[in-house]
């Protein structure tokens, strides 16, 4: 092989990262449009067809190398050289850290997951060390010099919005009454804002992102400012809330809320200004938040070796109750779990591999509305032998012989997911006071409620398949069993006809395979004395088909409800 031909196929796979990476930002580009139009069934679509682009583009890259190269690409001295050509083409290039992502596709793709040497791969970037920078300027920044009112009232007029604000003075008002809620004589006229020019969009919201420095005595304090910003019934725009605490910032960004469409022409600059305002964010979170789940996936993995470096536990099974479809485990020290797809099923379980696969990527490419957990797919991962104990691995080979390759000193994984570890909801239950138990099921009820208008039906709703997070939000987990909610057909049951029908085991009335009866889910949801009392007080409509029923009618009319990633208590006009 020439060094011509080795560049070629580097200058291949850049191409086609450039061209999967202008998609994707033309894409974005119309969130802006899509949000003022209201046109929220196209916002849904244009996340699904974003994120279809990486493997399609990957794809044709694939078929391109394989083309120009036939059976000669495998040999190493000629793949090394194609990486070290690839890494010049990298040296000034703005998305560099993707690029390389795009390039580890490429390569497993063609040669199917099979023959991965870490040193042929980017497992960590060629350019740890290099600071991104933005192509234009990232930021605006603004001083209170002139007062505060000033100082957000240029803020608004700064947006590249096209629609006039509803009550620009009043947002203006609102928003500077809140902060001096929040920080008193801290927030004043020596105040200065920094603010990410691009609005954030997801669903039926901009978010205007950015930190401000508060300066009292001589003391400096930063944090983060997020304003989500509306569009109401006469598309007219307005200010809803006002967040400027990292707790309630994370949220906004969290792992079980949809990926945000803002136009990052250079995403690594955007997540360092990002991490410097919510550091309790890993940059795989925040690059997967902003759209760009793959290099997250990539970003996840290099802190999955970084913490296998700095501990020493055994891998275990996941708490809770073990599932009849998966089979989960995890390192008591580290904050994901790992879920592979048993061989076989149990008996009532009647779906393939393939259906639980088609879920799990529904999930991805759906509005999760912060109650499903977001995942990662791996495949041939590579765990070291020592790491599991005998009981753990034996309990894996019983499962899924299938997947699952044991060598002396490693274990091979052929296909997993990694999702964040909560506490099942069932164990939360079981140990809560009787404050946090209100709270539970309060958010149970809510994350039901919230999935259900987003045209999300569990199917299994039993507490197991549900987590807490740290923020004590409830978030579904367990996705074989999911449907939308408009192939469902929710029914009351029918009144028996006879004494006979009443006492009978069997149901007196056909049931067809996509019919629900909500009345049912009291046998199964209720069995704590106090969660039934709970229940019935704040979420008993949940048992009523008509209820549900509703629910589909709004779906079926493009009538999306409101969900919104922040609590009440920052809101400004409290409603």
């Amino acid at each position: 092989m020439t060094a011509a031909m080795e560049q070629l196929v580097a200058h291949t796979i850049l191409q086609g990262f450039d061209a999967m990476y202008g998609r994707f930002l033309d894409v974005t580009a119309g969130a802006q449009e899509r949000f003022e139009q209201q046109d929220w069934s196209s916002v849904h679509l244009a996340l699904k067809k974003r994120i279809s682009f990486y493997d399609h583009h990957v794809g044709l890259v694939t078929s391109q190398i394989q083309i120009m190269l036939g059976e000669r690409y495998a040999n190493r001295s000629f793949l090394m050289a194609v990486k070290s050509s690839y890494e010049n083409l990298l040296l000034d290039y703005p998305r560099y850290e993707i690029a390389e992502s795009f390039f580890n596709s490429v390569y497993c793709r063609i040669f199917e997951h099979r023959n991965i040497n870490r040193d042929k791969l980017f497992v960590h970037s060629s350019q740890e060390n290099r600071i991104p920078t933005y192509p234009t300027q990232l930021t605006r920044i603004y001083h209170a010099h002139s007062g505060l009112t000033s100082l957000f009232d240029r803020v608004l007029d700064d947006t590249p919005f096209t629609q006039i604000w509803e009550d620009k003075q009043r947002d203006t008002k609102l928003i500077i009454n809140h902060l001096k809620q929040e920080f008193g004589a801290a927030f004043n006229d020596d105040t200065s804002l920094e603010l990410i020019r691009e609005p954030f969009y997801r669903n039926k919201a901009a978010y205007l992102i950015g930190k401000i420095t508060l300066n009292h005595d001589g003391q400096y304090q930063t944090i983060p400012l997020v304003l989500p910003v509306l569009n109401n019934n006469n598309k007219q725009l307005y200010v809803d809330a006002c967040i400027c605490h990292v707790n309630d910032a994370s949220i906004i960004f969290g792992f079980a809320r949809s990926y945000f469409m803002v136009y990052a022409p250079a995403p690594g600059a955007l997540v360092r200004f990002l991490a410097n305002l919510i550091p309790n964010k890993t940059n795989a979170e925040l690059y997967t938040a902003i759209g760009c789940q793959k290099h997250g996936k990539t970003e996840l993995y290099r802190e999955f070796l970084t913490h296998l470096d700095n501990s020493d536990d055994q891998f275990v099974t996941a708490p809770g109750i073990k599932g009849m479809v998966m089979s989960v485990f995890t390192l008591p020290s580290y904050d994901f779990v790992f879920k592979i797809i048993k061989d076989k099923f149990a008996p009532q379980k009647d779906i393939s591999h393939a259906t639980v696969k088609e879920k799990y990527k529904l999930v991805k490419e759906h509005d999760r509305v912060g109650r499903m957990a977001d995942t990662q797919e791996y495949r041939h991962f590579t765990f070291e032998r020592h790491r599991f104990s005998d009981e753990l691995l034996a309990e894996l080979l019983a499962v899924a012989p299938s997947i699952i390759k044991v060598t002396s000193d490693q274990i091979i994984i052929s296909h997993l997911y990694m999702e964040r570890r909560m506490i099942p909801f069932n164990i939360y239950v079981e140990q809560a006071n009787d404050d946090d138990l209100r709270d539970a099921v309060d958010e149970y009820g809510k994350a039901i409620k919230q999935l259900a208008a987003a045209n999300i039906f569990p199917g299994d709703m039993l507490f197991k398949n549900f987590g807490v997070t740290r923020h004590k939000r409830v978030v579904f987990y367990d996705y074989d069993e999911i449907s939308y909610m408009t192939e469902m057909n929710f029914r009351k049951i029918p009144e028996p006809r006879t004494p006979e029908d009443e006492m009978s085991a069997e149901p007196w009335y056909s049931v067809g395979i996509y019919d629900v009866f909500p009345e049912e889910f009291r046998t199964f949801l209720l069995i704590n004395p106090k969660v039934k009392i709970l229940f019935n007080e704040l979420h008993s409509d949940l048992f009523e088909a008509k209820y549900w029923q509703y629910l589909q009618k709004n779906i079926t009319h493009g009538q999306y409800e409101d969900v919104y990633p922040y609590r009440s208590v920052h809101r400004l006009r409290k409603t």
